[in-house]
């Protein structure tokens, strides 16, 4: 049967072959939106690692400003840790969580290197976030008179620099020449949203003596309103005068970085979409047309003994060969993904979205060839021969 279908597709490949093409375009922009979407899922389903409801992003800009920075952002601090409407608050440096601004060095250990995301901030960024500590303690003040940069890493980076072995006490190389002294380790910590990966991350106790860390992070009690917010932009201003204060609610900002990372997966939706209703219409003309022309033919299948459900196996086998030759060529180049770890994903990535727009592919053709064939086993053989 599959011999005799793929037969009568071979000697008709010239009126098949823009449809192949179709299923092949389908398929190739089906594999890629369904390894976004099974890469993003993947990441949505793994923790955070933080708290970001009730925190405030305070963000400020010195602008000309350039006299004793430091004291006056220790100043700004004290004020804001102060409020009685803010539980707890946080210095750190611009590329706070969900913020569009990136900073990263390279790390070393023995053999092993990987690019990590490092982040300045002071002892109560743990507290105030929320962080899950799985190994080690948090620095605190008492760290800085340490020999060696005291840090707190990430599972990730533990996993990419030391494998199985217990980091705390470990000292690594940074990118700059810096000798930095492991004295704990935090679970997740997807800086960017849930849809990112957990990549390696880095927190880096400041010295408090620079003016580059110009951000606050304050987590607010429940109840705190807009009205709060003005006072504390107010007074803050008055005390830095000819400074910019920007207050952003770190919810709002997860928001905006959910709508970054979905763009591209919505679009290459609308461009499958667009493809597969082409392959809809495709086989919709394709079948009609061999009903059309084939109705000799099949009322003396009719006459023959054929049943109904012979006849739209028929046709519907007849479209699902045309679509496995489309997806053949398709997996010709889909599994070289996984074979080379093209953009370094997992390889179960890419097998997951191959079969999926499989699975797509077939379930699309099944349901659109059913109609016509439904309608081409209700051709009553009498019927059909006294036309002809």
């Amino acid at each position: 049967m599959i011999r005799h279908l793929i037969k009568l597709i071979w000697n008709k490949k010239r009126s098949h072959t823009l449809l192949i093409v179709e299923i092949l375009a389908s398929f190739l922009v089906l594999f890629g939106v369904m390894s976004l979407v099974t890469y993003n899922m993947g990441n949505y389903l793994k923790p955070i690692g933080f708290e970001y409801e009730k925190i405030w992003t305070i963000n400020f800009s010195s602008n000309q400003d350039t006299t004793d920075v430091a004291g006056k952002m220790n100043l700004l601090y004290r004020k804001v840790a102060g409020y009685n409407e803010v539980e707890s608050a946080t210095r750190m440096s611009g590329n706070s969580p969900f913020s569009f601004s990136n900073s990263n060095t390279g790390i070393s250990y023995k053999k092993t290197h990987t690019m990590s995301d490092i982040y300045n901030t002071d002892e109560h960024f743990a507290k105030t976030l929320g962080l899950n500590l799985i190994q080690g303690k948090w620095y605190g003040r008492e760290d800085r008179v340490a020999k060696n940069t005291p840090v707190v890493i990430n599972r990730a980076t533990r996993d990419a620099l030391f494998g199985t072995e217990n980091p705390v006490g470990k000292v690594f190389d940074s990118e700059n020449e810096d000798k930095w002294r492991i004295v704990g380790v935090v679970d997740y910590f997807k800086g960017k949203g849930e849809y990112t990966a957990d990549k390696p991350a880095i927190f880096v106790l400041m010295d408090g003596k620079s003016g580059w860390e110009k951000t606050i992070l304050a987590k607010v009690k429940p109840g705190t309103d807009a009205n709060f917010e003005a006072k504390m932009i107010r007074e803050l201003g008055a005390m830095a005068k000819d400074w910019t204060v920007e207050v952003t609610y770190m919810s709002d900002q997860r928001v905006n970085q959910h709508n970054f990372s979905l763009v591209p997966m919505i679009i290459f939706l609308i461009i499958s979409v667009f493809l597969l209703i082409n392959v809809a219409m495709g086989l919709f003309g394709i079948l009609n047309l061999n009903i059309a022309r084939r109705r000799e033919e099949i009322g003396v299948r009719r006459a023959l003994g054929a049943t109904e459900g012979s006849i739209k196996s028929q046709f519907v086998g007849e479209m699902w060969v045309i679509a496995a030759f489309g997806i053949f060529i398709g997996l010709l180049f889909a599994v070289q993904f996984p074979i080379m770890s093209i953009f370094d994903l997992d390889p179960v990535i890419y097998i997951i979205a191959i079969l999926l727009s499989v699975f797509i592919i077939f379930l699309i053709v099944t349901l659109c060839s059913y109609y016509p064939s439904r309608q081409a086993a209700k051709i009553q053989p009498a019927m059909a021969l006294h036309e002809e």
